[in-house]
């Protein structure tokens, strides 16, 4: 019975219904409306918990609030389901090609002004690093590009390989031979490239962001994996 009563709640959630921060009702309420026992009504909202749906206040006064999560949420059971499959990272790096690229077109073609001003803004924070935490701005950077896509499911599925991306961005710098001015000329091309990715975008040249956005990645798998044993890492060994 919780879990009908637990799924009932959820669909409320899901349908807007219930909205981020909203309180539920009192358990007495939610008792009466459910037809059920205070323990059933209790095993729900740990259903709900279990969700990231719903936070609850234990001890007077208590009670439940809605609590929306983002994919982020869903990270770290993404990231183990692809540990568990012994998936490498030049894997993980194939997908973000596939979803990057057409994430770069739609941004260029349907984004508004708004979105690219956006772009444009988080270019600005990547030049402004490109002497220090280069590598984490440039992963914020490709979230961005399509995260601003509007497309909001491939949006989800770059959030769901975060954390596999900066720590695979910071591997490649602890193990890189460059090194020095070697190391900022690097950045700078990477710099570079962002830029002329942003003109694109600007232009509304769906066509060619999507282009430049390809051989940018490809060039940037080719530096990530220098190391021929790079590309074959999998996912477990860099989320040690």
């Amino acid at each position: 019975m919780a879990d009908l009563v637990a799924d009932q709640i959820r669909k409320q959630i899901v349908r807007g219904e219930l909205r981020e921060g909203d309180w539920l009702p009192t358990e007495p309420e939610l008792i009466e409306r459910f037809g059920v026992s205070r323990p059933t009504l209790r095993e729900a909202f740990r259903l709900l918990e279990a969700d990231s749906l719903v936070r609850v206040r234990r001890g007077p006064p208590g009670g439940a609030r809605v609590s929306i999560p983002g994919p982020e949420a869903a990270a770290p059971i993404f990231s183990l389901l692809l540990a568990l499959q012994d998936t490498t990272v030049e894997d993980v790096y194939a997908a973000r090609m596939v979803i990057e690229q057409p994430a770069a077109r739609l941004l260029a073609e349907a984004g508004s002004d708004a979105d690219h001003d956006a772009l444009a803004a988080e270019l600005e924070k990547v030049e402004a690093s490109v002497d220090g935490r280069f590598g984490d701005a440039t992963v914020r950077f490709h979230h961005r590009v399509v995260e601003l896509s509007g497309n909001r499911t491939l949006s989800t599925m770059v959030t769901l390989l975060g954390e596999i991306m900066s720590r695979q961005i910071a591997t490649a710098y602890d193990e890189t031979p460059r090194q020095g001015a070697a190391l900022e000329e690097s950045n700078r091309l990477a710099l570079r490239s962002y830029k002329r990715l942003v003109e694109l975008v600007r232009r509304r040249d769906g066509a060619g962001a999507e282009r430049h956005w390809a051989e940018h990645m490809r060039r940037a798998q080719e530096h990530l994996f220098e190391d021929p044993g790079a590309a074959r890492r999998q996912v477990v060994d860099i989320l040690d």
